[in-house]
């Protein structure tokens, strides 16, 4: 006996690999195809709360699985994207876009045509073909999705034929029909297994597999998709850790909602099985009324708990004391590997990081200036403290950029990001050519040199000139402003004219004697180093100039 169990697990362990890989292939063809456009739904979001939940449901759908969805929310609240009260609409539309995959397990008796072991072998093959033949990554991302949908469909079979022998185990309708008798172990039975697998989509397919065989009772089948709603929860909570206040508040939506709406039903359902018709409970459940129930619970949910919204957010908000958004410029706030789930976010959030960065390099730049010139230390220890976060700043979004350069972006993506690669490095330099100048600041105060009357308005002059540049090329990387980038171009050819001049005028200072040769290797360097800044300046801008 213990050999056919042993067969039986063997080929349901198969099964569910096979369905859980066809699951993550489907999605991953399904979110490279929308690519954009899952960020064009997302960046409508406003305060409508009902557009949430729509969208939600859409997003979850194609992905199979809400606690995705809502580690992509969880990420998207910490990065500033969004806030818990449009967060709330789309966790609650969640758990309804989470049932697709039920309906399409279920589609073997819904839909007679569907049925995995007619149409998986078609689909692989189908999809295979269009992988293999075709040069258009668009064909190939259509055959991804299929191959995924023909392989979750075999997983189906395999896992259903596995479970059969089962039907005749006294054992195993022993065990449902005391999960179905007793509800906290069928809810806790449905929560561990899908917090164990993470993905309550796949759990509901497990609990279809084993109902295929007229082994899951009509009560059991209840308490463990309640169970499933709970255990869901606990890949968002994980995701949470370390994140934001704001962050933390969407994992406690999500669960305080599954949560409060697990236990309700399952007192109504308690009460339904045991006094009104004690009957039905006990009868076998199919796969077709396991997603009539795991749908009709979940939008009755929605539903109940529509209202109570914006409760749910101040509950979840006082929940979650501990954690805050940085306000300075010592912590990255935009970056999150939660929103690597969709790289056209977490390009835009790089870019965000990015001008920060650029701005923090345009203070710099300023100081520096202000330093040089009017000897000021105080500005030369805040350049020095701002230069160190700047190399922080670099190597966090240089990093970050490397991974996402592994996830499943599309040429147009990884071209950008590439752009972003040297763009971050010019800003660096630029923080580099800054530290620099104080540098030369503090030699300058050291010797107790300073500039001639002649070479200080020369100064003040190009260094104007630069600041106004690099001030320009960040206000043009933030809001692409062509414009802006053109004055930079301008401006970065009036620099290097003003820099010739000037290098010529000072060395003619020296020969004539007008100036002494410490001053002048300090007048001459800090030139230098204004002059580059401005070539980094109009490396910034080159990617938004090619965009014209």
């Amino acid at each position: 006996m213990s050999a056919d169990y042993f067969g039986i697990l063997i080929a349901f362990a198969g099964g569910l690999g096979l369905f859980l890989y066809g699951m993550n292939i489907m999605a991953s063809g399904l979110q490279k195809a929308a690519g954009s456009k899952m960020k064009q739904l997302l960046g409508i979001l406003t305060k409508n709360k009902f557009l949430g939940v729509l969208i939600g449901a859409f997003v979850t759908a194609i992905i199979q699985s809400s606690s995705a969805t809502t580690v992509m929310v969880v990420g998207f609240v910490n990065a500033g994207l969004m806030t818990l009260k449009q967060a709330v609409g789309i966790i609650m539309g969640a758990n309804i876009g989470t049932t697709a995959t039920s309906w399409i397990v279920s589609s073997a008796e819904w839909a007679q045509y569907l049925k995995p072991e007619t149409l998986a072998p078609i689909a692989v093959a189908i999809g295979a073909a269009m992988l293999i033949f075709s040069k258009r990554n668009s064909v190939k991302q259509i055959g991804e999705i299929i191959v995924g949908f023909g392989v979750l469909f075999i997983g189906i079979e395999m896992m259903t034929q596995g479970v059969e022998p089962l039907s005749q185990s006294p054992v195993f309708k022993d065990i449902f029909k005391e999960l179905g008798e007793n509800p906290i172990l069928g809810v806790l039975a449905g929560a561990v297994v899908t917090a164990i697998i993470q993905s309550s989509s796949a759990s509901v397919g497990i609990l279809q597999s084993l109902a295929f065989s007229g082994l899951v009772t009509w009560n059991s089948a209840i308490y463990i998709i309640m169970g499933q709603n709970i255990g869901t929860c606990v890949t968002a909570m994980l995701s949470s850790i370390g994140a934001s206040k704001n962050a933390k508040g969407a994992a406690y939506i999500h669960l305080l909602f599954n949560v409060i709406g697990s236990v309700f039903f399952s007192v109504l359902a308690y009460i339904f099985f045991e006094f009104i018709s004690p009957g039905i409970g006990h009868t076998s459940i199919n796969l077709l009324e396991i997603s009539i129930a795991h749908t009709g619970f979940n939008v009755a949910n929605t539903v109940i708990m529509y209202p109570f919204s914006n409760i749910l957010v101040k509950i979840a908000e006082k929940i979650s004391l501990r954690g805050k958004v940085a306000e300075d410029d010592t912590e990255l706030i935009h970056l999150d590997d939660r929103i690597m789930e969709n790289p056209a976010f977490a390009i835009q959030n790089c870019l965000r990081e990015i001008v920060r960065m650029g701005y923090m390099a345009y203070d710099n730049l300023r100081y520096s200036v202000d330093a040089i010139l009017n000897k000021d230390e105080e500005k030369i220890t805040k350049v020095l403290k701002r230069e160190k976060n700047i190399d922080k700043f670099q190597e966090a979004i240089t990093q970050y950029m490397i991974k996402l350069c592994s996830t499943n972006i599309n040429e147009s993506e990884k071209s950008t990001v590439m752009s972003l690669f040297h763009t971050v490095n010019d800003i660096e330099r630029i923080g580099d050519h800054s530290e620099n100048i104080v540098e030369l600041a503090q030699f300058m105060i050291k010797e107790k040199i300073k500039f001639s009357d002649m070479a200080y308005n020369e100064m003040v002059e190009i260094c104007d000139k630069a600041i106004e540049c690099v001030g320009n090329a960040v206000n043009a990387l933030e809001n692409a402003d062509i414009q802006k980038a053109e004055k930079v171009v301008k401006g970065e050819a009036t620099i290097d004219y003003m820099e010739k001049e000037y290098r010529a005028k000072h060395i003619e200072r020296l020969a004539k004697l007008e100036c002494d040769t410490t001053t002048g290797i300090a007048f001459l360097d800090t030139l230098t180093n204004i002059e580059r800044v401005s070539d980094h300046a109009l490396n910034v801008v080159q990617g938004i100039l090619k965009r014209k």
